[in-house]
């Protein structure tokens, strides 16, 4: 398996997968609208014998503080097609990609995902950590962040928002 940044080229194939993967259109089509709205920092897709199985995607984030506002990343939506599940490709994506998010200085990154799965990434509910889903104040189970780097959120709070194409997703 490869795992590489999307090309022009893969964008059908990428809307493809997640709208396989997710049973619907809503989540390729934030891809897309992340991507044309230049929201979309990474995106990432994971290739097996030249077909693309698996999609990951990260946009910024704004953290509405009573110090001032901050920037991190969301990552969202993960997609690996049905037949290629349970299989090290998501995985593959989320370590990959919080690897490029790193080596692009970002140290912060949130999502709102499934409380077993995330947290073998370093991913830990967001509240504790003195950072909320703006949207969702109260949700304390979904709503993660991992720090890349340790000591990142000393001293940050805030309300996060996700990039305003996520409002479209429901």
């Amino acid at each position: 398996m490869i795992i590489r940044p999307e090309r022009s080229d893969d964008w059908p194939g990428i809307h493809a997968l997640n709208a396989a993967a997710f049973g619907r259109n809503a989540e390729a089509d934030l891809v897309d609208a992340l991507r044309a709205n230049g929201h979309l920092t990474l995106s990432l897709v994971a290739e097996r014998d030249g077909q693309i199985v698996g999609h990951i995607a990260f946009s910024p984030a704004t953290i509405a503080s009573p110090d001032g506002d901050w920037m991190a990343l969301a990552l969202g939506p993960l997609a690996v097609l049905p037949a290629h599940q349970r299989s090290g490709v998501g995985s593959a994506l989320v370590r990959a990609g919080l690897a490029a998010c790193l080596a692009m200085v970002h140290d912060v990154v949130f999502l709102l995902g499934h409380e077993t799965y995330y947290p073998r990434f370093g991913f830990a509910p967001s509240q504790p950590k003195g950072v909320c889903w703006a949207d969702h104040p109260d949700e304390a189970t979904h709503f993660m962040v991992a720090e890349l780097r340790p000591g990142a959120l000393a001293s940050r709070t805030g309300a996060m928002r996700f990039a305003p194409e996520f409002d479209a997703v429901s």
